[in-house]
């Protein structure tokens, strides 16, 4: 699955609910966020392995609220539907996104051996 996907309230947990997941929660308030975006997109791009989705906060406050998303930009790694990795601070980088995703996905054990073709 390619690019980035928009969660809904309807829609979040049949999008995180298979495979290694990506969630950006965001907010269209929220400056980090919206700088991040390009990155997260990028991110999408380039690693096929990974479902990226993003879930904008204000619209979806109560699976913030269950997820115990309490700042923004809040980046959830996600297996199978359950979290495997947090990365949640107002100022995130792209190269400390992109370390920490690395990180996240070797120790959530996907990525390293999925065959190309």
């Amino acid at each position: 699955m390619e690019g980035v996907i928009e969660a809904t309230r309807e829609t979040f947990r049949a999008l995180v609910a298979q495979g290694l997941v990506l969630v950006d929660v965001w907010g269209p308030e929220c400056r980090p966020c919206l700088a991040l975006m390009p990155h997260v997109e990028r991110i999408a791009a380039e690693r096929p392995e990974l479902s990226v989705v993003k879930l904008e906060a204000p619209k979806a406050r109560r699976i913030c609220i269950e997820m115990q998303v309490h700042g923004l930009p809040t980046f959830l790694l996600l297996r199978e539907g359950t979290e495997a990795a947090r990365l949640s601070k107002s100022t995130i980088s792209p190269g400390e996104l992109e370390d920490w995703l690395d990180e996240s996905i070797g120790e959530a054990g996907g990525g390293d051996e999925v065959a190309s073709g």
